[in-house]
């Protein structure tokens, strides 16, 4: 089989995008306008012709991914579909040699996380995924004072991350939403992949997770919509982080407490409170017992760019084209991927669970409920995929 990704040097990257439902028309767009440099859409693909009716005959239209992959006609993939197919999609179009971009997550679970990073055995082949928060200036700049080490360690961390409100008509615009056997998961795996992924790379992983969710709490869903987990960190550091989609004015607030400073990322700002002296040295040598102590605030200043999407499909294209660098390699998906299966699994054995967490337990719990999901019967108006598949398999 002749591979996609040439050994001459390409001057502009033919794209392909698979699954044309939300994000994918999205993207499409995005590259319609021409916000993707020395890139073109050349294919679309979804198992639902009608949705590509749009376009009419601007571009090659698949029904199957293995012939678009295939074709020759494309260098690079975009995979848009529900998440199980990320998995097996990604793994066609990377084994065919195919550039590949995976929108999150890039799987449903470790075990098939580890098989799709496991096939880019290529590595001029590029693998990226759709973390676009990743480009937002106040989360670089916090990543960046952490990572300095100036302030200290990290002994607290708490995300309140509420504004992902959905109404019931959002699940119900789609069949493989909100189900154990379509999409995996809800809240965690729908919207939270993005702010998992900021945790991850802002303060690490944790060692150890218990979670408390609701499933169905404000939707008629069967996944969870309602998650409160706690953390903990080898260095004795601890975590929160609440989710759900049921506030209608949610809220943003990711608060960092370290030795030295307070952090705080709320309303797009940054604000950094830091402390006179570290806390551990004022607890020692103050003599007050109600003492509070010296700090002022510090002025924090970003590049102010924020692309998201754009960002990463530029970056993305840059690195085929020129070796530049991805705003996520492919392979980082599986530790976000980790926390939200680790919260997954505290709250289906109801106890405090270990990371990295043990695969082969996961996968079965996760297909117990695979097994009983119930199927959605009150679907509305489809704008997304809404096929009755499970690509998931170990």
């Amino acid at each position: 089989m002749k591979k996609q990704a040439k050994a001459k040097k390409l001057t502009e990257v033919r794209i392909g995008v698979i699954g044309v439902g939300n994000m994918g028309t999205s993207h499409i767009s995005n590259i319609e306008r021409g916000l993707i440099k020395r890139a073109r859409l050349a294919a679309i693909c979804d198992i639902v012709p009608s949705k590509m009716d749009r376009y009419g005959d601007k571009y090659l239209k698949f029904t199957d991914s293995k012939a678009l992959i295939r074709s020759g006609e494309v260098d690079a993939v975009m995979i848009e579909t529900p998440h199980y197919d990320h998995t097996t999609i990604g793994i066609d179009a990377l084994t065919q040699g195919v550039h590949t971009l995976v929108e999150k997550p890039i799987s449903v679970h470790k075990a098939d996380c580890e098989r799709l990073i496991a096939a880019h055995k290529d590595r001029k082949v590029v693998f990226s995924a759709m973390f676009n928060q990743r480009t937002d200036p106040h989360y670089i700049k916090l990543r960046e004072i952490i990572q300095s080490g100036q302030l200290g360690e990290i002994t607290r961390v708490n995300w309140i991350i509420t504004t992902w409100f959905r109404p019931q008509a959002y699940y119900d615009g789609g069949g493989w939403r909100a189900t154990w056997k379509g999409e995996g998961g809800g809240v965690l795996l729908n919207q939270n992949p993005h702010n998992l992924d900021m945790w991850q790379w802002i303060v690490g992983m944790p060692s150890a997770a218990y979670s408390h969710m609701h499933f169905g709490q404000w939707h008629d869903i069967v996944v969870e919509d309602d998650v409160t987990t706690y953390m903990e960190y080898p260095g004795g550091a601890t975590g929160v982080f609440i989710t759900t989609t049921g506030d209608a004015h949610g809220t943003n607030r990711f608060e960092i407490q370290m030795d030295k400073a307070r952090l705080i990322a709320e309303n797009n700002e940054l604000k950094v409170l830091e402390f006179e002296v570290s806390e551990p040295e004022f607890s020692k040598t103050n003599t007050q017992p109600f003492a509070t102590m010296p700090a002022h605030e510090i002025p924090v200043e970003t590049d102010g760019e924020n692309p998201q999407h754009v960002g990463v499909l530029n970056a993305w294209a840059d690195a085929i084209l020129r070796g530049g660098n991805l705003v996520a390699r492919g392979e980082e998906g599986i530790n976000g991927l980790m926390l939200s299966n680790a919260m997954h699994l505290s709250a289906f054995l109801n106890k405090k669970v270990e990371l990295p967490i043990d695969e082969n337990l996961y996968y079965d719990e996760l297909m117990k409920r695979v097994a009983t999901s119930r199927r959605k019967t009150n679907v509305k108006a489809v704008f997304a995929d809404t096929r009755d598949s499970y690509a998931g398999t170990k």
